[in-house]
């Protein structure tokens, strides 16, 4: 059994309890929260240990590895700590809020050899892993351009502060939605070597910005733009969608379906002919031992156990892969340097910037 510890017990961190507890091969040993409230419960009706300081818990418990999903701001600090302790380490997105404190995490985690996972849960989602094998047969020919979009109802109208309004924790529709767009763009065909024409606007919020938008520029002529709204209340949940075309056609991607357009049959798969082809994102995913929120919730889970299991280092969402979207994220806001002095919201720049390797 790998005898695993969370740390952070708010929605994500709940979500991951419940997971993890119901996992063949885990042992959720210890939890660790601020909340007093929280621990009392998990101490009462789970009868887990409970522990307020991550550190006095990873220090007294005899672990095979640590969950974070925490605010943003503590996952540099928390996972640094545990590698240090020669642990493996899941922790929710982003990986940090500084680059350097992220490539110095990569680092650690390779030069000790331990496993290392990013919750960028949409690239287990059944229809993305099936636009991402498409795409590898070249089954659309040559990407020339992308648009990836994620809108939700997370702030819809003022409202006090919690910690993803705060820049300083980690908040933002940048860092909370337009992080799942771009990393879903690198999944798919790569990372940008530019940035341009960078909004990021308030609607509701004071503090960080409600919608996002970019222009991106990949190696080989390939284009892209990004879409990011937490103030649409005309969608229930988040949504995340990305669209790509191609000189043999196109596919357009969402949580449910995978859509092909081909100008031709395809050569290499008798089912895809000419017109459109839906395919069911039932059809793709693959059966989970616990449903919580999506398949996909649990297949990364999984896969961060397997990959423990079996010594594989290179999982699917790497310290490393989370570091580029983060690299982009710094582009975007370096891109949209100026700022609204009476609100402290970032505004659009037509300055470009390349990104450093």
């Amino acid at each position: 059994m790998i005898r695993a510890a969370l740390v952070g017990l708010g929605k994500m961190g709940i979500s991951h309890q419940a997971i993890i507890t119901a996992h063949p091969d885990v042992e959720l040993v210890a939890v660790c929260d601020a909340a007093k409230y929280m621990l009392d419960v998990m101490a009462k009706y789970i009868g887990i240990r409970t522990y307020s300081d991550y550190r006095t818990m990873i220090d007294a418990e005899d672990l095979d590895c640590v969950f974070i999903a925490t605010p943003s701001r503590f996952h540099g600090e928390m996972a640094r700590y545990a590698l240090e302790r020669n642990l493996h380490v899941f922790c929710e997105k982003p990986l940090c809020l500084d680059v350097d404190e992220g490539s110095m995490l990569a680092e650690m985690a390779a030069e000790r050899g331990l496993v290392n996972q990013v919750g960028y849960h949409y690239r287990f989602v059944g229809a993305f892993r099936e636009a991402r094998r498409l795409l590898q047969l070249n089954t659309i020919g040559r990407v020339h351009h992308v648009l990836s979009e994620a809108y939700g109802p997370v702030v819809i109208r003022p409202k006090g502060s919690t910690w993803r309004h705060n820049k300083k924790e980690g908040g933002g529709c940048l860092y909370d939605y337009a992080c799942h767009a771009i990393d879903l763009m690198h999944y798919l065909i790569g990372t940008p070597h530019r940035v341009a024409g960078t909004v990021l606007n308030n609607i509701f919020s004071r503090d960080v910005e409600d919608e996002v938008y970019s222009t991106f520029y990949f190696a080989d002529g390939i284009t892209g733009q990004l879409a990011a709204n937490w103030s649409d209340p005309s969608y229930r949940k988040m949504s995340m969608r990305i669209m790509l075309w191609g000189t043999k056609g196109r596919l357009n991607v969402d949580r449910q379906e995978c859509q092909i357009f081909l100008n031709e049959p395809s050569d290499g798969d008798p089912d895809l002919g000419a017109g459109w082809t839906v395919k069911n994102t039932v059809e793709m995913a693959d059966p989970v031992w616990f449903y919580l929120r999506g398949e996909e919730y649990s297949t990364q889970i999984d896969h961060f156990i397997q990959c423990i299991k079996s010594g594989n280092r290179e999982t699917e969402s790497t310290f490393a892969s989370a570091l580029l979207t983060d690299r982009v994220v710094q582009m975007m806001l370096a891109d949209a340097h100026r700022l609204d002095g009476s609100k402290g919201v970032v505004r659009q720049s037509e300055r470009r910037t390349k990104l450093v390797s």
